[in-house]
Parts: structure tokens; C-alpha cells; sequence
């Protein structure tokens, strides 16, 4: 998932030649998923057509400040200064960036950009020597003291022929440059986190295994949510059928409580945190027959020994790290679960009952309670995973936060 979906993107375009990446630019917003409204300045028209910028947006495009066919209508800055999740003018003039500067509002665009409410972006694009000049870099570094956000420059070959500094940065690298840095304000930035997901399987013999009903459902949420909100994620996952849409998730694949207790031993010194939520046998066969057993008896026996315990283990060698376990209980569960606690050395953990309708496996809600490690319970009403998933990882960044 893009950092960028969902997000009201407004893009302003100024009278630059540049202003043909403008129409890129909108494209690559549409593919991270954002929403997109276009206003122009009224010389940026003889660059760039409305006609293309609205049928990329998906929305008209506006450059006046009263509406075209009807004069006694006005569009309205302030409802689309209100609109914006951030605001992006790219190209941005010297003309433009010197009004901005001063607060002079002669156009929609400029009124629109005294109107937000919102983060902006401007990427210049100029001259070399219009770049240079004193009175420009004053009204960029203006900007920037007002609380915009600089996309800097590229050095190639100008409009004028010269090649240097001044070329507005490539519409990809533009909506990287804003991806990084709503990054940074997320409150997992540069966090490293652990999470299991799905069953493990343990072999019977070639073809068959001792499993559970366990989808993997709550994990993967759990993952999607820590990355949307800043951190790196490593996804020890048990054999599900669920796919990943996320660039900062690396997922691990494993079948076996071994594999994934060797993944998480791996990992885990690294890590800022670990949640797992993956449901590991609690036992496995002593030994595995190759090939397939044959149905040649009527009663067939077979001797399990326990699994390692992932979750006891990383508690005995956790050092800096926030240790998050699940408990599935059906009978005595809060007590159960503060056991856990206990013996696992964990700062919270999260219950459910197979008591309670539309929580455990296979479904697409759950009901929680979270208890930390000082006793203090934490009751939730039955939500989708996604929510609980929200409620889980703002419970821990509590944690990571000391508090």
C-alpha cells in the first residue's frame, strides 16, 4: 500500500515549460492511489491544457477565479485550501515563488496557496542565472522559514540551451521526495519491527501434517499497519493464502515451528519490537515417515513432543525490545492470559476468546483484550482486524514511546 493513497493531492501549475511534467506528475499521484485536483495559473494555459490535466484528475481543472460560464460564481480557494492533505506547485516560477513570498494574491492559484491549511511542496524550475540571483534564493529561503517544503532542483540542459542548475526535479522524484517525508513524521519511523502471522505445519509423513485453522488474517493486518505507519516490518508468515501490497514489509516464509523459530532468532536482535500472533503447534511428531503411511491398521498412534517456545525464548533474550504475545483462551482466559505474561516476559498481551462470536480463526473481525504487564486490562468492542490491528499497534507505540 502507498504511503499516498487516499491522500487529496493539490497540484499547482505555474508558466513554465516544465509544466509538461505537470500532466506526469498527476499520473504518478493517480498510481500511488491519491486523489487530485488541478489549479493553474493563467499563463501556465498556454503551456499545458486544461483538457489533459482534467482528464488524467479525473476533476475539472480551474485557473480562474470565478467560474468561466458563469462570472458570478466564484471557484472557492478556501474550500480547496481545506481539501488538500498537502499542496504541491510544480513547476513553480520565479514569478510565482517571489508572489508567494510577499503574499500577493492576483490568481487562484496564489489565493489557494494563502488558503491551505495543509503541508506544501514547491519544485522551482528556472534559468541558471534566474536560479542564482540574490532576490530568488531570498524568496526560496522565505518560503522555506514560512513552512514549505523546498524540492530542489536538478542540474541538466535548460530551456535556454545553458545546461546547470534549475531544472524542476522529474515527477517521480518528486512524489518520492514527498513520500520520504511523510515518512519521517510517522510515529514509527526507523522503527524495526517483528511480526509472526498464519499456523505452522508440522509433517506427519510426505503428505500429511498436524495444522490449525488459523488464516493468518490478524498478522497481516498487524504488518500493514505498523508499515503505514512508518517502520520496516519483518513478516514471518506460516503457509496462508494471503498476499502483501506493501514495499516496506519483507516477508519471511516458513512451514515448520522450526523454521520460524530459527527466522525469529535470526531477526529478532535487530528489532525494535516483535508482536507474535502466529498460532505455532504446540506439539510435533517425534518422527517423520518419508513417503506416505499406509491405511493398513485400524488405529494408528502417534507420539508428539513439545515445540520450541518462540515466544518464551524471546523473552528470556530479549534486551531493549517491546515483546507483544497473543493468547487464544476458552475458559479462565484473563487469568491464563496473565500467566503468560509471567513466564513469557512480555509488556502486554493481547486475548481473545473463542468464547466470543466473530473472533479467532478464520474470520474477518475480532474482539480483544489487551492486558499489560502490570495487570492494567484494556477492553475492546468486536471490529474488523484491520481496526484491531490500529488498536494493537497504538497500544505499543505507548510502549516505544516509554509512556
Amino acid at each position: 500500500m502507498s504511503l499516498l493513497r487516499d491522500k487529496n493531492v493539490l497540484l499547482g501549475v505555474s508558466a513554465s515549460i516544465a509544466a509538461y511534467k505537470s500532466a506526469h506528475l498527476v499520473r504518478e499521484f493517480i498510481k500511488q492511489g491519491a486523489n487530485v485536483r488541478v489549479v493553474m495559473t493563467p499563463e501556465s494555459l498556454s503551456f499545458v491544457t486544461p483538457l489533459t490535466l482534467s482528464t488524467l484528475s479525473k476533476n475539472p481543472v480551474l485557473s480562474s477565479l470565478v467560474k468561466e460560464e458563469d462570472n458570478t460564481i466564484w471557484n472557492n480557494h478556501v474550500e480547496l485550501g481545506r481539501w488538500a492533505d498537502f499542496m504541491v506547485i510544480a513547476p513553480a516560477t520565479a514569478k510565482t515563488i517571489s508572489k508567494m513570498a510577499s503574499g500577493e494574491c492576483d490568481n487562484l492559484l496564489l489565493t489557494t496557496y494563502m488558503s491551505a491549511s495543509c503541508t506544501v511542496y514547491f519544485a522551482p524550475a528556472m534559468d541558471l542565472d534566474m536560479l542564482k540571483h540574490t532576490s530568488n534564493q531570498k524568496n526560496i529561503q522565505q518560503l522555506i522559514e514560512l513552512g514549505n517544503i523546498y524540492i530542489p532542483v536538478q542540474k541538466g540542459e535548460l530551456a535556454s540551451g545553458l545546461f546547470g542548475k534549475g531544472r524542476m526535479a522529474e515527477p517521480d522524484e518528486i512524489v518520492n521526495f514527498i513520500k520520504k517525508d511523510f515518512l519521517k513524521k510517522m510515529p514509527l519511523y526507523k522503527k524495526k519491527i517483528l511480526i509472526t502471522a498464519g499456523p505452522t505445519f508440522e509433517p506427519i509423513d510426505s503428505v500429511r501434517f498436524l495444522g490449525n485453522h488459523s488464516s493468518g488474517k490478524m498478522g497481516y493486518a498487524l504488518a500493514e499497519e505498523v508499515a503505514n505507519k512508518g517502520a520496516s516490518v519483518v513478516l514471518i508468515s506460516g503457509p496462508t493464502h494471503l498476499q502483501l501490497s506493501h514495499s516496506h514489509i519483507q516477508l519471511v516464509q516458513v512451514t515448520t515451528s522450526d523454521e520460524m523459530f530459527q527466522a525469529c532468532i535470526q531477526h529478532f536482535e535487530h528489532m525494535d519490537a516483535a508482536i507474535l500472533s502466529a498460532a505455532v503447534a504446540d506439539y510435533k511428531p517425534v518422527s517423520f515417515v518419508k513417503g506416505k503411511i499406509k491405511k493398513t491398521v485400524d488405529q494408528l498412534s502417534l507420539k508428539l513432543e513439545k515445540t520450541k517456545d518462540i515466544l518464551k525464548h524471546l523473552g528470556e533474550i530479549k534486551k531493549k525490545q517491546i515483546l507483544i504475545g497473543f493468547a487464544l483462551e476458552v475458559e479462565n482466559e484473563i487469568s491464563n492470559a496473565k500467566k503468560k505474561i509471567i513466564s513469557k516476559n512480555l509488556d502486554f498481551i493481547v486475548l481473545n476468546s473463542l468464547n466470543d462470536n466473530g473472533a479467532g480463526f478464520k474470520t474477518d473481525t475480532n474482539k480483544i483484550v489487551i492486558i499489560d504487564n502490570d495487570n492494567k486490562l484494556h477492553n475492546f468492542e468486536l471490529k474488523s482486524k484491520k481496526e484491531v490491528a490500529a488498536d494493537i499497534i497504538n497500544h505499543m507505540i505507548k510502549y516505544l514511546n516509554g509512556i
